[in-house]
């Protein structure tokens, strides 16, 4: 009977060898699990294999340079005395590095901000027109191009002669329209001719003029081939008693023959010059010279002497010298916006998408016009979007080299100098010092160091949500 009891139902079973991990005493005491595998069920120690090759790669190329360059910069020039703070208070003293110092607070200050404003605008006006992808592509294209050929271009654009410089050939186009150049800039008489230096740039007759008496002003000066294309043969003006009569023509004749004070038959007259007619000092007629030189004016200049304006012979306009010492630095900012607005606009544009448009509609409901949507409701809530596109912004132009190299002239160069450029010039230059130069990267290293920590905080407390 004890045997039947023994295998009967109530007969405990037998204790397993094994026990499974949820039952293992070493579990309830909190001891780790040697075999634990990560997330994705990856072994670390395999991870750590995988992991390897790109710790040594950043090692090598960021780590090690990065600590050598703070060495390097403690030494001097020869790299063999300790040279202490010296390079770093060079920084501070050396007045071509100031000038890329106070050029790098422009550009952080300047670009970043002007590249975002047109990011935003462009975004938010192309979502009311149809063709706004066209033009999104239109203004997103420049990123497609490298530094170098974005310097290249500028340079052309910023050019100093108008034909050549689009910049400077719209900018005296639109000065032309509202004041014209003069015709004649180096225009002058020959002593034998009837007119004298009057002061100022102009010339005045040497004597006074009467009625019905043509009045000849000649002058030289003016190659024939820079005389208006409507210019015609100068004709000598006729005698009338009432008035005072006259011819302005260039008194040069192409090969030569001709003779002073005489109006040849191949010499031209001066179109559109001004003439005057001047009594104790004040003006008291006016006139211009007719495709034919002739001009004509009235019984008033009786007695008068006749002058020649400055106007006449000041030098043609030629536009702004966009890569001269004061507005270097700002042409070179305008090509980098117009290079990296694109990129503002197509991350902005991503987050305008994103937007709950029932709160636009609704604020729209309640009387808010276009301007207060846009400024109390559209920007607040694309705020996170513009941190980061400002943060990436800041952070590349703190390094921004490439096209101050390219673009500004060799006349003008430490004038939009920046510390990127300065550090390859104090590295690599005819006098190369790779004290200095370890010592400005170690500054552009704890310059963008701030912007990195805030740009990490900003991650991390979206991560969160």
């Amino acid at each position: 009977m004890t045997t039947s009891a023994a295998g009967g139902a109530d007969a405990a079973p037998p204790a397993d060898k094994h026990p499974s991990p949820a039952s293992s005493p070493h579990r309830s005491l909190g001891r780790p699990d040697r075999s634990r595998r990560s997330v994705t069920g990856t072994r670390r120690l395999i991870a750590g294999l995988f992991l390897a090759p790109a710790l040594v790669l950043l090692g090598a190329l960021v780590v090690y340079p990065i600590a050598y360059s703070v060495y390097r910069s403690f030494f001097d020039q020869a790299g063999t005395g300790f040279a202490g703070l010296d390079n770093y208070k060079a920084l501070f003293t050396d007045d071509t590095i100031r000038t890329a110092v106070k050029n790098n607070a422009v550009w952080v200050v300047f670009a970043p901000t002007v590249a975002t404003a047109l990011g935003l605008i462009f975004a938010v006006l192309t979502e009311r027109i149809r063709w706004g992808t066209a033009f999104k592509l239109v203004v997103f294209m420049p990123m497609a191009i490298s530094m170098l050929a974005a310097g290249i271009i500028f340079r052309l654009v910023y050019d100093q002669a108008p034909e050549r410089g689009v910049a400077n050939a719209v900018w005296v186009g639109v000065h032309d329209t509202f004041s014209e150049s003069a015709g004649y800039p180096k225009a002058h008489p020959l002593p034998v001719h009837p007119l004298r230096a009057g002061g100022g740039g102009s010339f005045v007759t040497k004597t006074t003029v009467r009625a019905g008496q043509p009045v000849q002003l000649p002058l030289v000066g003016v190659a024939p081939t820079k005389m208006p294309s409507d210019a015609e043969p100068a004709k000598a003006a006729v005698a009338d008693d009432g008035k005072i009569t006259g011819t302005a023509w260039l008194d040069f004749t192409r090969g030569g023959g001709g003779e002073p004070n005489v109006i040849d038959p191949k010499e031209l007259g001066l179109r559109g010059i001004e003439v005057e007619a001047v009594k104790d000092g004040e003006v008291v007629a006016t006139a211009k010279a007719g495709a034919d030189g002739t001009f004509t004016l009235p019984a008033s200049a009786d007695g008068a002497e006749l002058r020649l304006p400055a106007s006449n012979f000041r030098e043609p306009y030629n536009g702004v010298e966009w890569l001269g010492p004061t507005l270097v630095t700002p042409g070179i900012i305008g090509s980098y916006v117009w290079m990296w607005a694109g990129f503002a606009m197509v991350l902005i544009a991503a987050g305008l998408a994103g937007l709950p448009r029932e709160l636009l509609e609704a604020a729209r409901v309640d009387g808010a016009n276009e301007w207060q949507v846009f400024r109390r409701i559209t920007v607040p809530m694309l705020a996170p979007v513009l941190v980061v596109v400002l943060v990436t912004l800041m952070i590349n132009v703190l390094k921004v080299f490439d096209l101050v190299f390219i673009i500004a002239p060799g006349s003008s160069q430490d004038d939009a100098n920046v510390l990127a450029l300065q550090l390859y010039r104090s590295s690599f230059g005819t006098d190369a010092d790779l004290g200095i130069g370890s010592a400005i990267a170690v500054l552009l290293l704890l310059l963008v160091l701030p912007v990195m920590y805030v740009n990490i905080r900003r991650i991390r407390k979206e991560g969160r949500r």
